[in-house]
């Protein structure tokens, strides 16, 4: 290695350094240009819709383009025997056209991320820099064919990847690592299920995937779209940066609550009915209550055409009817050909062909207009009304939970009485409006709605802490998939819904690609080794066949167990010094704790708020109900009572799990009640053992 970070004194004379700031200074200048250049472009004035398409275009590459005085124009450089290239977040050229930054996604940019002196793939040297606030201190030179080209080894490297983070999350294009960028350079056609330990990048690495496709197939995905789907508001504002920063501002980000808002929820389920909502049993009894609701016509119709009445007998409706049903679908598994709606809408339209036909064999020749309209004609309303009615999702899950007896007849051979009767409302609501919707009330709503008309898909969908999401949860994402492909994101030592797998194939099959690949990424690069370990002990019970993390960094003093007799007085001790440091701080305890330690940590004249599901941004200081933590990352992380943390809900261990794995610096844990058995320090005798 060579020129890591120094004094200024030391680099102003190194002629390496010199060059490279003067390159940094042209990157700036020429990507400074290009914004300027995006903003001249002017409207021809063609037509309104040429005008407002131009409009957009130069909208969302103004804002590809924009400037973070605090983010250099690159992170690294490839030199080859020929050429050399700076790599940074996206592409920049000068006023001739000429390369003066390549993008991190580009072909020739792979080499810096999978270049090795075993396989060093025309490289002779990889550089990376060390910047501080948006100025150039220093370079580190890997020559590969010297062997230097472990993480360890790299001081600017290891510098990126702890760097203090107060605020949203940052993207880690400077830091990807090997096996972090196989899956980020994956195929489109690929699916991919991530199975990610703690601190292994495993949101990042998705993220970035999503970014690598739309540079990839940008055409594409342009006219199909991307979508993430994370677990809660507080973790997609945390992450909702990575892309923009990355030049990618075309991309939805939901949660599964936001793409099943089709009633307002307003009352949660009891665990077992939740679990029983979330069965994928459900579907089939989804779809039986709406198909079951057609009926077989008894009597005949004469529909209306170009002037004259034609009669259609019960026996050929009944074939309408029939052919049309066995179309939509057999079961709930079987690929959907025709939607509830559409079929409706069919079966007008072959009441309609048929007197068309019959008054061709006459001699007629009604028109395609005259077709149409007698399919909208009062008698053939009236006849689909009353054969195959109009249905509201809402309206059916509503009727549904409140009748006893139609609950039954969908469920039978599907469902057992009890866990009808669980299903079953106490009282039917006054209104649809009404009701007290729940969230898996609103996912059954969603499954409805989707069987009636068609739900407009995606190209790529983007899944995270996927090991979290029930059957029928899957199923909506899967119906925003359509022919598109997948990365699933999470981990199964962290499962704590109540529905939760033990491996990923329920997952996989509910998101309709039973066939993923599951890739393992177990070199924690953010957490502390110390840290690690103590989180480790709880692997055994929670995720006895898991590979645990190893960690690529320890930390001397990152790991502080502190009994107390009382915590007001330690718990604001700690807290007040972590604040004195740069960078974040999470106190995480049980959700009924959060307003008593916010008082406590206030009444000590601490500036805290606590987080919450609304969106907000975390403070510098958060009080994080632990059932929010999942996902995020603070520098300093301190744990108070983990036993209550277990004990608040039946998966607590699993809970405590991910508690414990936020930390990136520093993990404190405060206890003046008992440490769970698996983290109770050793006995004495055992210790000297």
């Amino acid at each position: 290695m060579s020129r890591p970070p120094a004094a200024p004194e030391t680099t102003a004379a190194d002629p390496v350094l010199t060059a490279e700031r003067a390159h940094l200074a042209l990157a700036a200048a020429c990507l400074g240009q290009m914004r300027t250049a995006a903003g001249a472009v002017t409207d021809a004035g063609v037509d309104a819709w040429a005008s407002e398409r131009l409009g957009a275009a130069r909208a969302e590459r103004l804002a590809a383009l924009a400037h973070d005085p605090g983010v250099p124009p690159f992170f690294g450089r490839t030199d080859a025997e020929a050429e050399s290239f700076h790599v940074g977040r996206r592409h920049v050229r000068d006023a001739a056209g000429d390369a003066v930054v390549i993008d991190w996604r580009a072909p020739m940019s792979r080499p810096f991320y999978q270049a090795s002196a075993a396989d060093p793939q025309g490289l002779v040297r990889r550089r990376r820099f060390g910047f501080a606030g948006g100025e150039l201190t220093g370079y580190e030179d890997e020559v590969l064919a010297a062997g230097e080209d472990s993480l360890g080894d790299s001081a600017l490297l290891r510098a990126e990847i702890e760097r203090p983070r107060s605020g949203p999350m940052r993207d880690i294009v400077a830091t990807i690592q090997p096996d972090q960028d196989d899956i980020v350079r994956a195929p489109l056609t690929e699916s991919i299920c991530v199975q990610g330990a703690p601190g292994t990048g495993k949101t990042a690495v998705g993220l970035h995937r999503a970014a690598y496709l739309l540079y990839t197939h940008g055409e594409q995905l342009a006219r199909t779209g991307v979508l993430v789907v994370g677990p809660n508001r507080a973790f997609l504002r945390y992450i909702e940066q990575v892309l923009p920063a990355l030049g990618e501002v075309e991309v939805d980000q939901a949660t599964v609550a936001d793409l099943t808002a089709r009633v307002t929820v307003r009352a949660d389920d009891d665990p077992a009915v939740a679990v029983l909502k979330g069965d994928p049993r459900m579907a089939e009894v989804l779809r039986r209550a709406l198909w079951g609701g057609i009926s077989k016509p008894v009597d005949g119709v004469q529909v209306t055409l170009a002037g004259r009445r034609y009669r259609i007998s019960p026996e050929r409706l009944k074939r309408f009817v029939d052919d049309l049903r066995r179309a939509g679908t057999s079961s709930v598994d079987d690929q959907q050909v025709l939607h509830y709606a559409a079929g409706r809408e069919r079966l007008a339209m072959s009441l309609a062909e048929y007197a068309r036909r019959l008054k061709e064999a006459g001699g007629g020749s009604p028109s395609d207009a005259e077709t149409r309209r007698a399919a909208r004609s009062a008698e053939v309303r009236a006849f689909c009304d009353a054969v195959w009615p109009a249905v509201d999702a809402a309206g059916l899950v509503c009727g549904l939970l409140s009748d006893g007896e139609r609950l039954a007849r969908a469920a039978r051979g599907v469902l057992t009485e009890e866990e009808q009767a669980l299903l079953r409302w106490s009282a039917p609501p006054r209104s649809v409006r009404a009701a007290r919707w729940t969230p898996a009330d609103a996912v059954l709503v969603d499954e409805v709605a989707g069987m009636l008309e068609r739900t407009a898909g995606y190209g790529h969908v983007v899944v995270d802490e996927a090991q979290d999401l029930s059957p029928m949860q899957c199923r909506a994402v899967a119906r925003r998939l359509a022919a598109g492909s997948l990365t699933v994101l999470g981990d199964l030592a962290q499962a704590t819904s109540p529905w939760s797998a033990a491996d990923w194939s329920q997952t996989l099959t509910g998101l309709g690609r039973p066939d993923t690949t599951v890739r393992p990424l177990t070199r924690g690069y953010r957490v502390p080794g110390e840290v690690l370990d103590f989180a480790n002990r709880l692997l055994p019970r929670i995720a006895p066949g898991l590979p645990a993390a190893t960690a690529v960094r320890r930390e001397p003093g990152s790991l502080q167990l502190r009994p107390v007799a009382l915590l007001a007085g330690p718990l604001a001790e700690v807290v007040g010094e972590l604040a004195a440091t740069e960078g974040s701080t999470g106190v995480v305890c049980a959700d009924a704790a959060v307003a008593d330690v916010v008082g406590l940590l206030r009444t000590a004249g601490l500036d805290v708020a606590a987080l919450s599901d609304d969106g907000s941004e975390p403070t510098r200081v958060s009080v994080v109900p632990a059932t929010l933590v999942k996902g995020l990352e603070f520098d300093h992380v301190v744990v108070v009572e983990p036993a209550a943390i277990v004990a608040a809900e039946p998966r607590g261990l699993h809970r405590l799990y991910v508690v414990l794995t936020r930390a990136v610096s520093s993990l404190v844990v405060l206890h003046a009640g008992d440490l769970p058995d698996l983290l109770q320090p050793p006995a004495p005798s055992q210790a000297q053992a």
